[in-house]
């Protein structure tokens, strides 16, 4: 069967290569000239990449896993030490981390909070220990059901203070979500907390060698188009064009350039776009369904990742970091965490900006300047003096539309893979798995509608189905 596939980011190329596997043809158009979607990145002009966020791979992130397992790249995700990794605001210079023995989990992370003296006081540490109790010990129901609840709120009724919020949780979900405590849903951070506390390897943190688009995009494309799949860049969804019954007849492919546009037909059509868009792209008729009207509480949150080039060394850390700044979520040098962009003499800072919504519409100027005044008090040792770093250059990346707001009570509103439409379906980290919105949950999407499609239209003597059934395996530990 032919399956057109509006979208080559993770969710797209990820559908297309388990349909592959379970015998199907499928055609992926991408309206940009470039993979990846919410993982993209370019090359400027002195050959140095620059990339649509930091993306930072857990060890809690299965379905992505055996991806790279499957495509034998696995090699390819560089792991760091066990441990995270904390800014102090009120020691300028100074780290707090969480180190996590390799002992069997919940064990673990409970052994490295223990253990870590800077942030957190005795107290504080029993009560959140018995405020997670819920959501370890009643499981997946309970986290769900604490969806109408921001997670603030939730840390509040269960007796934890708000200083446990504003030294560990305002970080972890700026990092997670790009929003704050008091407007994240609870059960977006309890469901990463669960995973992290039942997985021995879940808070394990690796970084990719090299870009997104080169060294994880790329080979998905190449084992896709081996098997007789295709991937079309620029080649933008104008219309879903109907049937008299209301399926897809075709999508309408905008011609660039002068060209006419194209009428591209299948047997089934997959829209892997991300929400906001896929929300434009609607057909009238469909709109008025109320499996699409739910769409309208969905909507994609604005962020900005920074690249900054300096003249020397800020750090030798080799690991992810959480600033704790009010205006910074997470950052890492890339000279030292990323093979290809490796240097011994300069760094290259990584840093997402969040929240973005009062930043999205500033300058470049305007927002690389906001981050130096950021940088100077978590690296005093470089910014102060007669001979502050120098910054050599720099690459501003917004996004305004990126993966959903994960605000309280948007779960009702996230959709299954199957449509109402009969050839018609959705993968995207917005739609209904157990992940949030991410590049596992991306990943994940895109398996669940291969494995709807292959079920609905199975292939004879298909024989790679149970690729798509089989439980995914998590080893983080010999990495």
């Amino acid at each position: 069967m032919r399956v057109a596939i509006a979208g080559a980011g993770l969710a797209g190329l990820s559908c297309a290569k388990y349909l592959t596997d379970a015998g199907h043809t499928p055609i992926v158009l991408e309206s940009r000239d470039v993979l990846g979607g919410l993982v993209a990145a370019w090359k400027d002009s002195d050959g140095d990449w620059y990339e649509t966020g930091l993306h930072a791979f857990f060890g809690a992130y299965p379905n992505m896993l055996q991806l790279l397992k499957e495509l034998g790249i696995e090699d390819r995700l560089q792991w760091k030490q066990h441990t995270l990794i904390f800014n102090q605001p009120d020691k300028p210079g100074t780290l707090s981390r969480f180190d996590v023995p390799d002992i069997p989990s919940p064990f673990n992370v409970i052994a490295s909070i223990l253990r870590n003296k800077d942030m957190l006081t005795w107290e504080q540490k029993i009560r959140f220990a018995i405020g997670l109790l819920p959501a370890v010990v009643r499981g997946q129901k309970y986290v769900e059901d604490m969806d109408k609840y921001s997670f603030l709120e939730w840390l509040k009724r269960q007796g934890v203070d708000e200083r446990v919020t504003s030294d560990v949780f305002i970080a972890a979900c700026k990092a997670l979500t790009f929003i704050n405590p008091d407007e994240v849903s609870a059960t977006i951070l309890l469901t990463a907390l669960n995973r992290f506390l039942q997985e021995r390897y879940g808070s394990k943190i690796a970084f990719l060698d090299g870009s997104p688009t080169e060294r994880l995009c790329s080979p998905i494309v190449d084992y896709i188009t081996e098997r007789g799949g295709e991937v079309r860049l620029n080649a933008p969804l104008k219309e879903i064009l109907l049937n008299a019954d209301g399926t897809v007849k075709a999508y309408l492919i905008r011609g660039l350039n002068g060209a006419e546009d194209e009428i591209f037909t299948a047997d089934v059509y997959v829209s892997a776009m991300s929400v906001d868009p896929l929300k434009i792209m609607l057909p009238n008729s469909w709109k008025q369904m109320e499996f699409f009207k739910k769409l309208e509480g969905l909507e994609g949150v604005p962020v900005i990742n920074l690249h900054l080039w300096f003249d020397r060394k800020l750090t030798e850390i080799d690991h992810l970091l959480f600033s704790r700044s009010p205006l910074l979520s997470v950052y890492a040098d890339m000279s030292n965490t990323c093979r290809e962009y490796a240097n011994p003499n300069r760094s290259m800072l990584e840093l997402v900006l969040a929240p973005a919504k009062d930043w999205i519409a500033k300058s470049d100027e305007e927002i690389v300047a906001a981050t130096i005044a950021e940088l100077e008090k978590l690296f005093p040792d470089h910014f102060g003096g007669d001979n502050p770093a120098t910054l050599l250059k720099s690459h501003v990346v917004k996004t305004p539309r990126s993966v959903y707001k994960a605000t309280p009570g948007r779960q009702q509103y996230r959709p299954a893979q199957v449509t109402p439409i009969a050839n018609f379906y959705l993968a995207g980290s917005y739609t209904m798995q157990r992940y949030l919105g991410s590049m596992e949950g991306a990943v994940l999407s895109g398996k669940l509608t291969a494995q709807a499609i292959s079920e609905a239209l199975p292939v004879a003597n298909s024989s790679n189905l149970q690729t798509l059934t089989r439980p995914p395996a998590t080893n983080a530990a010999t990495a």
